[in-house]
């Protein structure tokens, strides 16, 4: 086991009702001011009383004038203020970038945000939290991470889990400041991929594995996670039985908790989150499903509590989630954290689904696991098509996604989406054909001269400005791909696949092109189309160990030996 990868587990508004409710009468007038006689007030013919009026006129809109000024002004200056604090980082550091969630055929557009959790033990809160001294200021890591799943129509909600112990192959990150991570050569823990550059190489590493385009991030660490859990007012969770995670050389979280359900908060609420010994087998797997609990459950904590009647609530659980996170450019500003939030609370709790990426126990390195292959990919493939894992809302589940529910109007575009420009004429489109024929493990040899034949149907089906190259020099592809160099091309790109026939996530912006080009992979080695893609699953696997997030009833078991 890798140390480096595994670690310790009100007046102003009453004044304004003031003037303008109770200084005046129901006819709208100004009552006239008091003192003076009668005879005086009659002498002047009554221009006293309306100078005095238009005194009285003039005091309550100077004060009125300042008080909207002044509490704009305010309200401007905390916007800012909040705006302000918003940490960011870059989206995505790999290479292959799929340019956003597309819409469907109605113009609905799905939302696609991966949810990481830091280790960073960078400041004197996080060590406190984190332990682990010979860590501190190390390189942190990804321990949590999450794919949330935003139906194109907003009638349900998917979270995958992929647990920390995964191993896969990295892809290349590039920093903006140009430092490069080269790709792996060989398997690496998934959460080492926050410090190949940061958050940005996490959703790289997402997006290599499972081709579907991520929207954006929200990172958190560990005070973060206190914070959030405290400005909530606590989270309930459930043992099956009492459960103390420590065990004798000291490891553990420290979690104690008696058989029941407790709400926990602040510090106690990272131990649920941190635990592993102690909950179901004492593995990693145990403790990503306790983070589905505590995220089932704090979601329908925050539909009961966060309510616009409660603004006191609403500013608590905004500064504690600005200082918590990290998020990607397109989040950066209040108003669209905002937005995101109201799209999130349509989704019912009885439509929001947490499982894990179905996995299976590594045979190259003791105690790690990996994708499970085939179950993996069908996770992947009903995300990327929207397809909801819990099935419900639809007679048909593979037609699910594909059509607005009741009512429903189209969201607007993911604002990670590029904008681009129309597609033009296949006759007008240049293209670059590649032999990608092997594979990416190479366990085939690359079929000769299939760059130069898929070239000239190319060309039969109106491409005429096609080319190839001349020697297989490209990577391995499993499927065919169209990869294209900057969003002017993007349209071009689609045109390209769907004449093929290739679905939408087969189009991908790289740095590794200048121009629109065909990889021509190991599906498509004989014949004038590439294999058709595998329909979409019609039921989840059960490794994937689903959890309905209405799931009140949900409870830990306790591993054996961790009970007091």
């Amino acid at each position: 086991m890798r140390r480096s990868s595994v670690r310790g587990e009100g007046a102003t508004a009453q004044s304004a009702g003031d003037i303008s409710g109770g200084g005046a009468s129901s006819s709208g007038t100004v009552p006239p001011p008091r003192g003076g006689s009668r005879r005086s007030r009659r002498a002047d013919g009554g221009r006293g009383s309306r100078r005095g009026r238009r005194r009285v006129l003039r005091w309550a809109s100077s004060v009125l004038a300042f008080l909207i000024l002044g509490t704009a002004a305010a309200g401007y200056l905390y916007y800012r203020h909040l705006n302000g604090s918003i940490r960011t980082d870059a989206l995505n550091l790999g290479e292959n970038k799929l340019g956003g969630s597309k819409p469907n055929a109605f113009g609905q557009t799905p939302l696609n945000i991966l949810l990481i959790g830091s280790d960073a033990r960078n400041d004197e809160a996080n060590q406190a939290l984190g332990g682990a001294t010979e860590t501190f200021d190390g390189p942190p890591l990804a321990d949590v991470q999450m794919l949330l799943h935003l139906s194109a129509d907003r009638s349900n909600m998917s979270v995958v889990s992929m647990p920390r112990d995964t191993l896969l192959m990295m892809p290349k990150c590039t920093e903006p400041n140009g430092k490069v991570h080269p790709a792996s050569t060989r398997l690496v823990q998934t959460n080492e991929s926050l410090n190949r550059g940061g958050p940005g190489c996490t959703v790289a590493a997402w997006t290599e594995l499972t081709k579907i385009p991520i929207d954006h991030f929200m990172m958190i660490d560990f005070k973060g996670v206190v914070s959030m859990a405290d400005a909530i007012g606590g989270v309930p969770v459930c043992v099956e039985q009492n459960v103390h995670s420590r065990t004798r050389d000291g490891k553990g979280s420290g979690l104690k908790l008696p058989k029941g359900t407790t709400r926990i908060q602040g510090e106690q609420a990272l131990q649920w989150m941190r635990t592993r010994y102690g909950f179901e087998d004492g593995t990693d797997i145990g403790r990503t499903h306790a983070q589905h609990q505590y995220m089932s459950s704090l979601s329908r904590e925050f539909r009961k509590n966060a309510k616009l009647s409660n603004p006191v609530m609403l500013n608590s659980l905004a500064q504690a989630a600005i200082k918590a996170m990290v998020v990607d450019p397109g989040l950066n500003k209040i108003d669209r954290l905002y937005d995101l939030s109201m799209e999130l609370k349509k989704v019912p709790p009885n439509r929001i689904t947490m499982t894990t990426m179905p996995w299976v126990y590594s045979t190259r390195e003791e105690g790690r696991v990996e994708p499970e292959p085939g179950a993996a990919e069908a996770v992947f493939k009903m995300v990327r098509e929207d397809v909801p894992l819990d099935f419900k809302g639809s007679g048909d589940p593979a037609a699910a996604g594909t059509s607005p529910s009741p009512g429903a109007s189209a969201p607007p575009s993911s604002p990670a989406s590029p904008s681009t420009a129309p597609a033009s004429a296949p006759a007008k489109i240049s293209i670059f054909v590649r032999n990608a024929t092997s594979g990416k493990d190479g366990a085939q040899a690359k079929v000769r001269s299939r760059a130069s034949e898929v070239a000239s149907l190319m060309i039969r089906k109106g491409f005429t400005k096609t080319s190839s190259e001349t020697t297989a020099t490209a990577g391995g592809e499993d499927t065919t791909v169209v990869r294209f160099a900057d969003d002017a091309q993007a349209a071009d790109a689609a045109v390209v696949a769907t004449a093929l026939g290739l679905p939408a996530s087969s189009v991908l912006k790289s740095d590794e092109v200048s121009g629109i080009t065909l990889y021509v992979g190991k599906d498509w080695r004989t014949g004038d189309a590439p294999a058709p893609p595998a329909p979409a699953p019609t039921s989840l696997p059960t490794s994937a160990h689903a959890l309905n997030g209405d799931n009140e009833g949900a409870c830990m078991a306790i591993q054996p030996g961790f009970t007091w």
